[in-house]
């Protein structure tokens, strides 16, 4: 016999795991160190809802000096700059992914499901629309070269993409789904939200 129970998650307990998630980044970002590989099965969560972070595999120390593989995060949960093979990233990479984390706690499915990079690029820049040439000045040549070939897209509204979601949560996602890194809230300003 089965039996499906249908699990209603009210939005403190979302905003309780938000939160954990943010200060478990803040700390780990203080330390100068990129989780690289923030998903919802590297969370773990106790009957007591404490959540922790796990599989620190591909963390790496920050340095300024060091080649920094762009081969990181699950393709789900990575970043505009991951996915046009930038290896010059910072802790931006992880608060993207909480993003697509949060929104998929929220909206009970996957944010950008991608079958592979090229479609999950797609994915996202159907939501968050094509970058202006200001958002892709952080990007190599051949990056910017291949963005400016694809399609335009417009920017999807938050608000109604997900009605049920509440106008807080839709304002704080969009400020960490920004395509250029460098204008991406932080960790840290994200935890004291």
């Amino acid at each position: 016999m089965s039996l499906n129970i249908k699990l209603t998650i009210c939005l403190c307990a979302l905003q309780y795991f938000l939160y954990q998630i943010l200060r478990g980044l803040k700390y780990i970002h203080s330390a100068n160190v990129l989780h690289r590989d923030l998903k919802p099965s590297n969370l773990l969560l106790n009957a007591n809802c404490d959540l922790k972070i796990c599989d620190f595999g591909l963390a790496r120390v920050t340095s300024e000096s060091d080649f920094m593989t762009e081969y990181v995060v699950t393709r789900w949960y990575r970043p505009p700059e991951l996915l046009l093979n930038s290896s010059d990233y910072t802790a931006a990479i992880d608060v993207w992914s909480v993003g697509c984390i949060f929104m998929e706690l929220m909206d009970r499915k996957p944010l950008f499901p991608g079958r592979d990079h090229v479609h999950q690029l797609r994915l996202l820049m159907e939501l968050i629309g094509t970058p202006s040439e200001a958002e892709l000045e952080f990007l190599n040549e051949n990056a910017k070269r291949y963005i400016r070939q694809l399609p335009l897209y417009r920017r999807e509204s938050f608000t109604e993409k997900f009605p049920n979601v509440h106008p807080l949560a839709i304002d704080l996602v969009e400020k960490m789904l920004t395509f250029d890194p460098r204008q991406r809230i932080t960790g840290e300003f994200v935890a004291d939200y």
